[in-house]
């Protein structure tokens, strides 16, 4: 999800352009994240909530996760702000440093995750197995560490996500091709679905799970049925070879 400040929901061609990036990051990251969900669908029409774009993914039936697939998680969500990085160079007259604030959402979700593997899961070498999650009805500045753990706590959090930010600009880098031909379908057609994404950059390059497979043989099923149904101009008939035609190869 990409946010804005302010409720009128009339954006700039520039602004399109960058939310169109962004969303196109976020599709292609999870694309060829193993760990991450398949996109669904995603949409550049602002919606009513304050939200610029909006994307909607297949969920895992994962109870258990390591804390690789937490980073993929992790940089799938940071994919957006590393788009804007990578191809919004020109907006840099128009946003400081070329990103802006869309990814304030993104960011707080990448906050808790690390910190969460941190603070909750026992996942960082460095503070070991422990655990403090939080309590709701403490005070502020009351917590069952020292400062000396909480500027540890910080430390670990920064170095963590500046490295899955790295991961994620490379990643972006490596398929730059990709996410400029979902951006450019996205500012075309303003909603795009998973059909589409897989017909610009083809499968997912991992061994998906039963859920996952099952709605893109469905997709691929309907889409078969739609083009089986779809009337022939004479066009059409005078190209097919009659042999193949007629299920025959000679």
């Amino acid at each position: 999800i990409i946010g804005g400040l302010e409720s009128n929901k009339i954006m700039s061609k520039e602004e399109r352009n960058i939310v169109a990036h962004h969303e196109a990051g976020h599709a292609i990251a999870g694309w060829f994240l193993e760990h991450a969900d398949p996109l669904l669908k995603v949409t550049i029409i602002p919606r009513s909530s304050g939200a610029l774009g909006y994307a909607q993914y297949l969920p895992k039936e994962v109870f258990l996760r390591t804390q690789d697939q937490i980073m993929d998680i992790v940089c799938m969500a940071l994919a957006g702000r590393a788009a804007e990085e990578i191809f919004l160079e020109g907006s840099k007259k128009y946003f400081l440093e070329g990103v802006t604030t869309g990814a304030s959402d993104d960011l707080r979700r990448v906050t808790d995750l690390v910190y969460s593997t941190i603070q909750v899961y026992g996942m960082n070498p460095r503070l070991g197995q422990l655990a403090f999650p939080k309590d709701p009805n403490a005070m502020f500045d009351e917590r069952p560490y020292s400062e000396k753990t909480a500027k540890a706590m910080d430390e670990e959090a920064k170095q963590i996500v500046d490295e899955a930010y790295q991961r994620t600009l490379n990643l972006l880098q490596e398929h730059k091709t990709e996410v400029e031909a979902v951006a450019k379908l996205l500012l075309e057609k303003e909603t795009i679905n998973h059909d589409d994404v897989y017909d610009l950059v083809g499968a997912r390059p991992f061994k998906a799970d039963k859920s996952y497979d099952e709605y893109v043989k469905r997709r691929q099923e309907t889409k078969e049925d739609k083009d089986d149904t779809k009337p022939k101009t004479s066009e059409d008939d005078e190209s097919l070879n009659p042999n193949l035609a007629c299920g025959s190869l000679g």
